[in-house]
């Protein structure tokens, strides 16, 4: 497990959070962030899976000196999780949907 540094503020979604948001939501979450935590941090996998929460979780707009941002990365990523208004199935869609577009971008890079 990844630890932050206390008093750091972390400005995009950082991989120490992937954890707690294990069981908030069904089987199927439950299992992704299982097979998430297996992989090393620069797996494709990881990747898509921070850039979906920094787009589920608004990270870009998230200020130093917001609310959110002085509760912690982990506290603002668990609400999101869990007031998701969306099916399970519906959040695998957008994280897959994270994961092609991971996957062309790093294919046009590399």
């Amino acid at each position: 497990m990844e630890i932050s540094l206390p008093g750091s503020i972390d400005l995009l979604f950082p991989s120490y959070a992937i954890e707690p948001l294990r069981k908030l939501r069904g089987e199927q979450w439950e299992n992704l962030i299982n097979s998430l935590l297996q992989q090393d941090c620069l797996s494709l996998e990881r990747i898509a899976f921070v850039l979906f929460m920094v787009r589920l979780c608004g990270c870009t707009s998230c200020q130093s000196d917001s609310f959110r941002a002085m509760r912690g990365c982990v506290i603002c990523s668990s609400n999101t999780i869990k007031r998701y208004k969306g099916n399970d199935q519906s959040l695998m869609d957008l994280f897959n949907d994270a994961k092609i577009e991971m996957g062309k971008y790093l294919e046009e890079v590399g």
